[in-house]
């Protein structure tokens, strides 16, 4: 039986309900839209039934609003109704273009704000919901995951407030170290990886992009906390692997972290090859160029960086100049974080549209269906490249 048979002889666990925070307003109008427009066309047994009444919907977005008082503090208020319903919450913490006031002073919203106003929500909610799942693309303090000195564990101490405050499930996509879910493991947590996305990216954009075997192209890792993503690429694009390690000098601190004091190859030869660099994300991006550009010291071919968040803490002008000096050719990175007018803008600049996705795994969430075809998407990844080898990809 098919997904779509499954939704049609099933009834959804509840009435279904979107919050989109206002860190996240474009991409969940772009889920309700894809989500609206299937129900919309989907013939179900259960028609008849008072349970389907809300099913199909022109809109299951919910209004809600998040007001600052003057000194900087907020209260959220929730304007319908959310008795009984399943409710998916979508946030961005790393928008940081949002803007509140504090005593006449503007400030910029942190990913502390961002998380505050999520709870202020379920504080909202006050169990009157049947179902509350979170989708928080960026984890929050995920890179704060593990305890190396006598320091905070803010992921999972994060993890564990949600789990407390009521929230049933996490959905997260590519998390700095997944292991963090080991904080509550009694909840459901799911970590999605954007790899057919990145694919399907690259061939669109870049059609004369040779995909087929090892001889034209090379998955690279540039440390060995992104191996598992760059083996998976790897695997299933037929192509050969290869990563490099930081040596760091563990004698000084510069910036919060031990200073990178070179970095080294493990793989095989590079010469000629279109290179793939796979990463969770760009932050300054300096170590995405440095790694650029020492394989382009072993002659590289063009140079593709697969990111799933695109920050650009620094700004955009060393990827102007690692564009122009024919450095990096390509850089794709999602929208499930906040993206620039000047980024979009940018010629080097692809952007992977993480909406239909996201509406897929609400849709079979919320008939409780297994989502296991989309946490492994090995085969329409295989059924991707084979549409583009026979040139069949509109």
């Amino acid at each position: 039986m098919s997904q779509e048979d499954m939704f049609t002889e099933s009834i959804s666990y509840g009435s279904l309900g979107i919050i989109a925070m206002d860190s996240c307003k474009a991409l969940g109008d772009k889920v309700n839209s894809y989500i609206a427009s299937w129900r919309k066309n989907r013939k179900s047994k259960y028609s008849d039934e008072p349970e389907y009444h809300n099913y199909q919907r022109d809109s299951y977005l919910i209004d809600i609003n998040c007001p600052r008082f003057g000194t900087g503090e907020a209260k959220c208020v929730i304007k319908e109704s959310v008795r009984g319903k399943d409710i998916f919450i979508l946030l961005d913490v790393c928008n940081y273009s949002m803007k509140y006031t504090v005593c006449g002073h503007e400030n910029h919203y942190s990913p502390d704000d961002h998380y505050q106003d999520l709870k202020r929500v379920i504080a909202a909610i006050s169990g009157k919901a049947r179902r509350i799942t979170v989708i928080m693309p960026f984890l929050y303090e995920s890179r704060q995951h593990k305890r190396s000195a006598r320091e905070s564990l803010d992921c999972a101490i994060a993890l564990q407030e949600l789990v407390a405050m009521g929230v049933d499930s996490i959905v997260t996509f590519d998390a700095h170290d997944p292991r963090v879910q080991n904080a509550i493991p009694f909840n459901s947590f799911e970590n999605v990886q954007p790899a057919y996305q990145f694919i399907k990216a690259l061939i669109k954009n870049v059609p004369d992009l040779k995909l087929d075997n090892s001889r034209n192209l090379m998955i690279i890792s540039p440390d060995e906390g992104a191996m598992g993503r760059a083996v998976y690429f790897a695997t299933v694009l037929g192509a050969d692997m290869g990563m490099f390690y930081k040596r760091r000098d563990y004698t000084r601190i510069v910036d919060g972290r031990n200073p990178i004091v070179a970095h080294e190859f493990l793989g095989t030869d590079v010469d000629g090859k279109d290179v793939i660099i796979l990463d969770d994300m760009i932050s300054s991006g300096e170590s995405m160029i440095d790694t650029a550009r020492e394989l382009k010291k072993r002659n590289a071919g063009r140079i593709f960086v697969c990111t799933t968040f695109g920050i650009f803490t620094n700004g955009l002008e060393k990827f102007d100049k690692a564009f122009e000096e024919g450095i990096i050719y390509r850089v794709v990175s999602t929208n499930l974080i906040y993206q620039t007018p000047e980024l979009l803008s940018r010629e080097w600049y692809i952007s992977a549209d993480m909406s239909k996705y996201i509406a897929l795994l609400i849709d079979a969430l919320n008939h409780d269906a297994s989502i296991s075809e989309y946490l492994s998407p090995t085969e329409r990844i295989h059924n991707l490249l084979e549409k583009f080898k026979n040139g069949e990809l509109k």
